[in-house]
């Protein structure tokens, strides 16, 4: 489509880091948020909001270590107005090319009532005061009314034209609950930009929630009444039903640009990328009939739809699956393929890795096709995300079998190498090999974390599919998430509850001491939750 002079851009504030990474189980450990940070940026998204630093220590450090590293994002830090949240806001984005203060306040009456205990005058007072104490060290402040869809509209336009005044630079209209209608959000979003003192001067801003399952359609009926920047999850994740999908947002945009006359800067074709990479670090698996990123979204069963597509795909499809990172051109990997063609079908499906994770996938690559005769993009894009975003392995599998039968239980033998270079190796007792296989590794690493969640599938059809399982642990009120591949389902399992151990002992602090050494007098020492 050619360029359209009144397009106007739509910033992209990226939430999943924050509000995506908050809901039950979808948690991730350092280097997980750092992978996806990175490529959020790759993605090109106009903010990525990367916690909340007030909330604890490991989350203050994580924005810290994000915003040495994101050059071409602004990096947010959210904070309630407390001047102990700002406080801790500036110290995690001190190293940010482009930092934002977001401070928010509930304005409806149910929250001001029951929650915050105040009135609507010491709500107002208190938005001013701590917009002013933000903007002493932030250029770049946003401010959001909590629940802002639910108040008073004329109390919201209040408040935010008093917030703007105070130097906010974006105000953000939420529907913190997803209760509102596209219809009546719209209108909503007009009578804001239309009585904000002000609001000539700031960003509007919308954050829809997914409880009706109307979150994307609300953000769209916004920017169509003259909202600026819609916030928004990858794969939609977050807090109960979850967030406005960015990947839905960003793609009804570009596709319907001419009747909406709104685009954004994204780089569509890393939307494949990022939703596999979001789904494989927090365990959520992305339904297969999602819009846009689903396994489905690209396929045509019926008859009918396949011949309308071989004669022009544009019959059933109103986007290509390259417009957003799935190639279409098909190369056949196999034991003969040599590392130049490796090289390139990584490229060809959005990797751009360093030389070293490049030779271990390789060797993992040529391990791959002495197993199975060939290797489709599902089964590299594993290996990949299996790599990438791994914590440190404090435990590494070395050895494992199990004998088990009907009659005979089972009996699970593990053998694993710390990074101390000590090898332990037990034998357990299970109702079935997944069982006593993961009751072998509780055993060695001295830990009994509680299994939230066990998923396993094959990537590609066949007998020589390569299982991917996905494993979700609790241990001390914070979750863990492991991923595993291989041609055998049980080392997958494996594979998949090592990765989440590794996750929780480099979280916790104990990587450094054997299972022995933990439960010893000397070896006791306070742990952290993350």
């Amino acid at each position: 489509m050619s360029a359209n002079d009144k397009t106007r851009h739509i910033v992209i504030f990226d939430t999943t880091l924050r509000d995506g990474e908050q809901a039950p189980g979808c948690s991730m450990n350092l280097q997980e948020k750092i992978e996806v940070a990175r490529q959020l940026e790759k993605l090109s998204v106009d903010v990525m909001e990367a916690g909340f630093p007030a909330s604890s220590p490991g989350d203050l450090e994580s924005v810290k270590i994000i915003a040495g590293i994101v050059r071409n994002s602004i990096v947010a830090g959210l904070c309630r107005c407390r001047e102990q949240d700002i406080d801790a806001a500036r110290e995690a984005l001190a190293k940010a090319v482009s930092p934002r203060v977001h401070v928010f306040l509930a304005t409806s009456p149910i929250h001001m009532e029951y929650k915050l205990r105040m009135t609507p005058d010491q709500v107002l007072a208190a938005s001013v005061e701590y917009v002013k104490y933000a903007k002493k060290f932030c250029s770049d402040v946003e401010f959001s009314a909590e629940d802002a869809f639910r108040s008073e509209p004329d109390f919201v336009c209040k408040v935010f034209g008093e917030a703007i005044k105070a130097g906010a630079t974006t105000v953000n209209f939420p529907d913190t609950v997803g209760y509102a209608m596209p219809g009546e959000f719209g209108e909503r979003i007009r009578y804001i930009k239309e009585h904000t003192p002000h609001i000539e001067k700031a960003r509007l801003s919308v954050h829809c929630h997914n409880d009706l399952g109307l979150a994307v359609a609300n953000s769209i009926s916004a920017i169509r009444n003259g909202a600026d920047q819609a916030e928004c999850t990858v794969n939609g994740i977050g807090e109960r039903a979850g967030n406005a999908s960015l990947e839905e947002i960003v793609m009804s945009l570009r596709v319907r640009r001419d009747l909406l006359a709104a685009d954004t800067g994204i780089d569509s074709t890393q939307i494949y990328a990022a939703s596999r990479l979001v789904s494989q670090v927090t365990g959520v698996k992305v339904q297969p009939n999602k819009a846009i990123v689903g396994d489905n979204a690209f396929a045509h069963e019926a008859g009918i739809h396949q011949h309308g597509v071989m004669a022009k795909r544009e019959t059933y499809e109103i986007m290509t699956p390259e417009s957003i990172g799935i190639p279409r051109k098909a190369m056949v990997l196999g034991k003969h393929s040599g590392r130049h063609a490796f090289e390139d079908r990584l490229k060809d499906l959005g990797f751009a890795l360093d030389s070293e994770i490049l030779e271990i996938l390789f060797a993992q690559f040529k391990d791959l096709t002495d197993k199975k005769k060939n290797v489709s993009d599902r089964d590299i894009e594993a290996l990949v995300m299996d790599l990438s975003a791994a914590a440190p392995e404090t435990w590494k599998l070395d050895q494992w079998a199990v004998n088990t039968g009907s009659a005979l239980g089972a009996a699970g033998t593990i053998r694993l190498k710390h990074t101390n270079g000590e090898t332990k190796k037990l034998v357990s007792l299970g109702d079935g090999p997944i069982d006593s296989i993961f009751k072998a590794i509780n055993g060695i690493i001295g830990k009994e974390p509680e299994l939230e969640l066990y998923e396993i599938g094959a990537i590609t059809g066949g007998s020589a599919s390569q299982g991917e399982t996905m494993v979700r642990i609790l241990w001390k009120d914070r979750y863990y998430n492991g991923h595993g591949v291989s041609t055998d389902v049980i080392e997958s399992s494996i594979k998949a509850y090592l990765s989440a151990v590794n996750a929780m002992e480099y979280e916790t602090g104990t990587s450094g001491r054997t299972a022995a050494e933990q439960r010893s007098p000397s070896g006791n020492r306070k742990q952290e939750n993350g």
